[in-house]
C-alpha cells in the first residue's frame, strides 16, 4: 500500500469511531450528537416520539421504584417473621433509606455533569444498587421535565457544534487546491 492509502485508511478509521464528536457519518460532517438511553438522538430535535418516550420512561421507572417497594416490603416482613428484633429492624430501615437517599442525590447529578470516574463513584456502586428506589424515583421526576441527561447532552452538543463551525469558518480552503500552487507528489 502507498503511504498515502494508508494515512486516508488512517483518517477514515479516526474520523467514524467517535460517537458524538467525530467527522462525517455522510451527514454533513460535525460533532455528532451522542445518543441517550430509551431516548437515542430523538432529544435533539424532541421528535420520533420523543414525547411519548418520556412518558413511558416516567411511568417505567414509576412502576418499577413502587414494585421495589413491594419487594422491599416483603423482605421487611420475612424479618418481622423471624423476630430478629427491633435493632435489626431499625438497622435494615435506615440502611435503606440512606442508600435510597444517596442513590437519588448521585443519579440526579449525573443528569447535570458528568462521572468523575475517581475511586469515590466506584465505591458508591454498591450504594446506588442497594438504594435503587431512590435511582428510579430520580428517572422519574427527572423524565417530567426532560429526558434524563438533555440537559447536560444538549450543552456539549451545542457546544461542540458552535466550535466545529467556528474552525470551519477559520479554513481558507483546501491548500492543494490553490491556483498557482500544485502539490507535487513525493517520490521515495
Amino acid at each position: 500500500m502507498s503511504e498515502q492509502s494508508v494515512q486516508s485508511d488512517q483518517s477514515d478509521r479516526s474520523e467514524n469511531s467517535g460517537s458524538h464528536t467525530g467527522g462525517g457519518n455522510g451527514t454533513g460532517g460535525g460533532p455528532q450528537p451522542e445518543p441517550i438511553r430509551f431516548f437515542g438522538t430523538t432529544w435533539v430535535g424532541r421528535d420520533g416520539g420523543y414525547g411519548l418516550r418520556r412518558a413511558g420512561v416516567a411511568i417505567g421507572s414509576l412502576v418499577a421504584a413502587v414494585a421495589g417497594c413491594l419487594v422491599l416490603r416483603l423482605g421487611y416482613q420475612g424479618l418481622d417473621i423471624a423476630d430478629v428484633g427491633g435493632f435489626v429492624n431499625m438497622l435494615v430501615i435506615l440502611m435503606f433509606a440512606i442508600c435510597s437517599a444517596v442513590a437519588f442525590r448521585k443519579t440526579w447529578e449525573s443528569f447535570t455533569r458528568r462521572p468523575t470516574g475517581t475511586a469515590t463513584e466506584d465505591a458508591l456502586r454498591t450504594l446506588k444498587a442497594i438504594g435503587f428506589v431512590g435511582a428510579l424515583l430520580a428517572y422519574f421526576f427527572r423524565s417530567l421535565a426532560e429526558a434524563p441527561g438533555e440537559k447536560l447532552r444538549r450543552a456539549e452538543y451545542e457546544t461542540a457544534r458552535s466550535q466545529y463551525e467556528k474552525r470551519r469558518g477559520n479554513r481558507t480552503g483546501n491548500p492543494a487546491a490553490r491556483k498557482g500552487k500544485r502539490a507535487k507528489p513525493k517520490r521515495r
